[in-house]
């Protein structure tokens, strides 16, 4: 039971997968933004060449919690991905994985050209990763 995670910018999306037993979020690859349906095509075929069953898409809300223009994109496309998979799609906060993401990649040292060409993946990453920790507390309590 695959789930995709989705990190939504305006020029890329970083896409991570979690393993099959949905415990732990792997970083996938990163999609080129080129607008419209070519995104959401793109989107769908890792969700079919993955076998995945959901998607969990990162929500920027601002650091008070309200939806800023970015919110309204990503909503808007995540509506969209509804329409066109066959998938239940899911929003989830991730304010500040992105700053997450970035220092974790400072604290290995890597170069600022490898942060930049990665750091979407890794907030894909961390957007599945808190999502999954989530569901697994959610079952242990029922």
């Amino acid at each position: 039971m695959r789930i995709l995670g989705l990190d939504v910018g305006e020029r890329r999306i970083g896409v991570a997968l979690s393993d099959p037993l949905g415990l732990t979020a792997q970083r996938l690859t990163v999609l080129e933004r080129s607008g419209g349906h070519e995104d959401l095509d793109a989107v769908c075929a890792l969700i079919d060449k993955h076998q995945v069953v959901s998607v969990v898409v990162g929500l920027p809300l601002t650091m008070r919690g309200t939806h800023g223009p970015q919110a309204q994109r990503v909503t808007s496309f995540a509506q969209a991905l509804r329409r066109q998979s066959a998938v239940p799609v899911e929003l989830v906060d991730e304010r500040l994985t992105t700053v997450e993401g970035e220092r974790a990649l400072l604290a290995t040292d890597a170069p600022r050209r490898k942060r930049k060409q990665v750091i979407d993946q890794v907030a894909a990453q961390l957007i599945l990763q808190h999502y999954l920790e989530i569901q697994r507390g959610n079952k242990e309590r029922s």
